[in-house]
């Protein structure tokens, strides 16, 4: 990407700033009289002019001003921004009503995504933690009745699944314990990714003497040591804050915004293949994204930490979004999640 003067960066800056603020082009006048720039109006349209030619800015013809293009965006976000941090009334807001430490662990993502998408007025997206990056602790076999077969699979950040399965009748519940004690022993300290990997080689010899059992792990080894990422849970907010923004007079805005929170699939693959900074950020802006339907939005995500196991929040709006305070609401709400595990 071309490098800026000095000038057409401040003059980039100041556009992007006003634009993200008012959601009106922006022209030479208003700068010369709001800005500070100490430069006439003539000079700044000269700069604009440049600008435009290098493709930072674009113009439509009912206005003399200048709007950001996806070039102009990503090079503010890569160059020109400041990360704004939150005000105190917005940290406590995030805080307090998230400290209910009796909270089912499901709902405390529930619960960010709703409190994200009242501050930001964004799409906001929360998953849960990619449990197959997780180190494995214990495992319970619980037979609820002769035919129900309850497996519970915990991991050392505190996590746990729980599935159920059918199973043939007559199993002991002696020899459901005795299996439960060398599973323990043979996957203790693996992640559950190596556990599906290399699963049924570990219970090989274990095969004669508990087949129906050890059938039900190799038939549902996804299931239970893996999560499908095309399948994971998310928890969307700000569905009704976000149409509040100008964008949304667009009937195919609004359209396309809602049919996002509907296919989990498209946020899914769009979330999976962000790739994130030294600080866990991912930023994606309009024309970046490879979806259609998000070609006039930009997503911001963040990496939350469980031990070593992770998990996404995000934030999709239009590409006018306030991309410092975004991060800075993403990094603060990052770090809540963490701590609170």
């Amino acid at each position: 990407m071309e490098e800026l003067s000095n000038r057409e960066k401040v003059i980039l800056r100041c556009i992007i700033e006003e634009y993200v603020n008012s959601a009106n082009p922006v022209g030479s006048r208003f700068l010369s009289k709001n800005a500070k720039l100490d430069l006439s109006p003539a000079s700044i349209r000269n700069v604009m002019s440049d600008l435009e030619e290098l493709n930072f800015l674009t113009h439509n013809h009912t206005s003399g001003g200048r709007v950001p293009t996806d070039k102009g965006y990503r090079y503010f976000v890569n160059e020109l921004m400041d990360i704004e941090p939150l005000v105190q009334n917005e940290q406590e807001i995030l805080s307090t009503q998230l400290k209910d430490t009796d909270q089912i662990k499901d709902e405390i993502y529930k619960e960010v995504s709703k409190i994200l998408g009242k501050l930001s007025k964004e799409i906001s997206i929360v998953s849960q933690p990619y449990l197959s990056q997780g180190i494995f602790e214990k495992i319970e076999l619980i037979n609820l009745s002769s035919t129900k077969l309850l497996v519970v699979v915990s991991i050392q950040a505190g996590l746990v699944r729980t599935l159920l399965f059918d199973i043939d009748s007559g199993i002991s519940r002696d020899r459901i314990e005795r299996i439960t004690v060398i599973l323990n022993e043979k996957l203790s300290g693996l992640s559950l990714n190596e556990i599906r990997s290399t699963f049924k080689e570990r219970v090989k010899d274990l095969q004669h003497e508990s087949k129906e059992i050890i059938k039900v792990f190799i038939d549902s080894i996804d299931k239970i040591f893996n999560e499908e990422r095309e399948g994971m849970t998310l928890y969307f907010g700000g569905t009704a804050e976000i149409l509040s923004q100008p964008e949304f007079v667009d009937r195919e805005n609004y359209r396309n915004i809602i049919e996002l929170t509907d296919e989990k699939n498209i946020v899914v693959h769009v979330l999976n293949n962000m790739p994130a900074d030294e600080s866990g950020i991912s930023i994606s802006i309009g024309s970046e994204n490879q979806d259609e339907k998000l070609k006039n939005f930009s997503v911001v995500s963040s990496e939350y930490n469980i031990g070593n196991v992770k998990g996404r929040i995000a934030l999709i709006g239009p590409k006018r979004m306030n991309y410092s305070k975004m991060v800075s609401m993403l990094e603060f709400t990052s770090k809540i999640i963490t701590e609170k595990h």
